[in-house]
């Protein structure tokens, strides 16, 4: 339950991201709503996963699938170039959270 919930809050952060990129093209309401609900859930989840997981392979989880989502969002929703180098260190930052759940 501890793993589902701290993916969980990964992606939650991820929309937290996305409502931070919404804020600062478009502002208005629903992309504070979208921060907000974003973060609190995963925030939230982050907390109920640390219960049972150890902090540093939590957060490195966490910030993992947060950095790999925002990176591939970015890509497919707001343009942002998708260039070898960059999808090489993407695929770096899967393996090593991939290291973390295995030898953790």
């Amino acid at each position: 339950m501890a793993w589902i919930s701290l993916i969980t809050a990964g992606l939650f952060e991820v929309v937290g991201v996305m409502g931070i990129t919404l804020m600062n093209k478009r502002g208005g309401i629903f992309s504070f709503f979208v921060l907000f609900i974003g973060f609190l859930c995963s925030f939230s989840l982050l907390n109920v996963a640390m219960s049972s997981i150890s902090m540093g392979t939590a957060y490195a989880v966490w910030t993992g699938i947060g950095t790999i989502g925002s990176a591939v969002v970015g890509i497919v929703f707001f343009k942002e170039p998708a260039d070898k180098k960059r999808l090489f260190f993407i695929s770096l930052v899967i393996l090593s959270v991939i290291g973390l759940k295995m030898y953790a």
